[in-house]
């Protein structure tokens, strides 16, 4: 059974950062590319990141580039998301998510497996 769980959310003032982090079980972690998404009230869960199996390619979202790094490390089973100069429109819960295949894609639609979300507040 695969199972996601995110860690690191919390209460930042805006220009802060936070890294979150994401640890699969139950499959192979270095087969698959990963993603963020998030989803604010009232709002459809939207993009934020992706990364391929091996780290090499990378996507991110329009709002989040320059400021967002995804990166993962296959040998501990972890992917990481580092967010520097957070924003109070940031704020959402982020969920961590595993495709079937090793390449990125950028549809919630085309992932398979989600954690239970983080929740990211950034006060402004």
């Amino acid at each position: 059974q695969v199972q996601l769980v995110e860690s690191g959310g919390g209460l930042v003032q805006a220009g802060g950062s936070l890294r979150l982090s994401c640890a699969p079980s139950g499959r192979t972690f270095s087969n698959y590319a990963m993603g963020w998404f998030r989803q604010a009230p009232g709002k459809e869960r939207e993009f934020v990141a992706a990364i391929n199996w091996n780290g090499y390619t990378t996507s991110y979202a329009d709002s989040v580039k320059g400021r967002f790094t995804l990166s993962r490390d296959n040998a501990k089973n972890t992917l990481y998301l580092q967010m520097n100069s957070l924003k109070p429109e940031d704020t959402a819960v982020y969920y961590c998510s595993s495709r079937r295949s090793g390449r990125i894609a950028t549809l919630p639609s085309s992932y398979a497996y989600w954690g239970p979300g983080t929740q990211v507040t950034v006060s402004s």
